[in-house]
Order: C-alpha cells, then structure tokens, then sequence
C-alpha cells in the first residue's frame, strides 16, 4: 500500500549506484533522470508514458517506494506527480489504499476519441491545403517508420509511430490554436491507441498510406474525408476491443 507519510528516501548511494531495489519491486531500474529540468515534471512525464505504454497497466496499485526506487529518486517528487495525476484523472487517490493507475470508463474514451475525430479531420484538411512537397517526403518517412515497427511486431514502435505522423500532419495544417487543443488530448489517445495498435495494424497503416497520397494531391475535401473514417475506425475498434474483453471477463 502507497505511503503517503513519512521520510524520503533515495534509490541511489555515492558514487552514482543504486541500492538494491525495493523489495516486491518487480520492474528493472531505470537509468536515473536527467537533473536539469524540474525533477517533479521529469517524474510526472515519467509516470504519464508508463501509464500510457500499459508498463503500468489500468488499475494497478501505485507504491511510491517502488516507483521512486525504479527512477532513482526521493519518494517526495513522486507523491507531487501521483497528485498532479490524479488531478488529470491518469491516477485516482483512494484514502488508507493509496494511488491505483485509472481505469477509463467506455464513454470517457467515446467521448475523447469523438473530440479527436472533429479536431483531427479539420487538421487532415488544412494539411492538404498547405502541402509542399518537403512535407509529402517526411510524410512518407513517418510512414515508413510506422510500416517497421509493424513488420517488427512493436507495439510501442506503433503508438510511438502513429503519435509522430497525426502530429506531423497538426503541424502542416498551420493553425496553432488547433495544434494546441489536440495536444491537449494527444496523451489520452496514446493511451487508448496502445492496445488496439497491432489489431488496426495493416488497415490503420493503409489508411494512412491513403490519405498521404490526398494531402500530396492537396485535396483538402478527401483528405477531411479519409481522417474522419481513419479515426472513426480506431473509435469503433477501441469499443469492440472493450466488448471483447468484457465477454472474454463474463466467461472466466
């Protein structure tokens, strides 16, 4: 259970070793975090990419000591980031339990993925409509870089992959203040993104193959058109995904 009291400790001695881990630690130690920047953002960005690659999985229970052994830091910075979580519902805060990674509710995701559609399908638009042939290429080179990690079977080469090209094509479409509210949810779309990646797979990487041969054509309307299906489809798989798991769940 997460000790939200008490002294801090440190995962690391002199000399730059870290002591042996935590007992019923069950991860590998990370390297220890860079300094320079924030050492609470350091950790809370941290954390946040754990949840979102299911290293820590939904409803698991979060144990300070464990996690501040693992990044090779004092307990305090991260009790500040498992408060800043909670704040922005990645982790919820149970009296005398502790911190558990949140487990999201089917309409939290629809109504996230439904948000992402609207935004993304205004930026395919715009994209197309500022295209420039330097664009096209690195278009094409994110595209090949998602077609790796599938041949790999990488999963989190996928999301990784997926993540860099929606957001290469944000950037083409020039308006900031939608740049700005897609990230705003880029995070959370990773996070449902990450179990559906290999099962979209060939279909979602086919579909992006699609709409880059439209931007390239600079074809705004097309290019709307093949997104909001494109996310649709990610929408509509996330759900069956869920089903799936609940009659797998109701079976057992």
């Amino acid at each position: 259970m997460t000790d939200w009291g008490g002294s801090t400790s440190s995962a690391t001695s002199g000399g730059g070793r870290r002591r042996p881990a935590a007992r019923g630690q069950t991860r590998a130690a990370r390297q220890p975090l860079e300094r320079p920047a924030p050492l609470r953002q350091a950790v809370y960005d941290v954390i946040a990419e754990m949840i979102i690659n299911r290293e820590l999985r939904p409803g698991e229970h979060l144990v300070e000591n464990e996690l501040a052994a693992q990044l090779g830091v004092s307990r305090q910075p991260v009790r500040e980031a498992l408060q800043r979580l909670q704040s922005e519902g990645w982790v919820d805060l149970r009296p005398a339990l502790g911190a558990f990674v949140h487990v999201p509710t089917e309409e939290e995701a629809d109504q996230l993925l439904a948000t992402r559609t609207l935004l993304e399908t205004e930026s395919a638009r715009l994209a197309a409509k500022h295209a420039t042939p330097e664009h096209v290429e690195r278009l094409h080179e994110l595209q090949a870089a998602g077609e790796k990690a599938l041949s790999d079977n990488d999963q989190s080469g996928l999301v990784a992959a997926n993540a860099a090209l929606h957001a290469y094509i944000v950037g083409m479409s020039g308006n900031k203040v939608l740049a700005e509210l897609i990230a705003m949810v880029d995070r959370r779309v990773r996070w449902y993104y990450a179990p559906i990646a290999q099962s979209r797979g060939r279909e979602a990487w086919d579909e992006h193959a699609a709409l880059i041969e439209v931007i390239a054509a600079r074809n705004s309307r097309r290019a709307a058109e093949l997104m909001r299906k494109h996310t649709e489809r990610t929408r509509e798989s996330y759900h069956q995904r869920r089903k799936e798991a609940a009659e797998r769940d109701a079976l057992a």
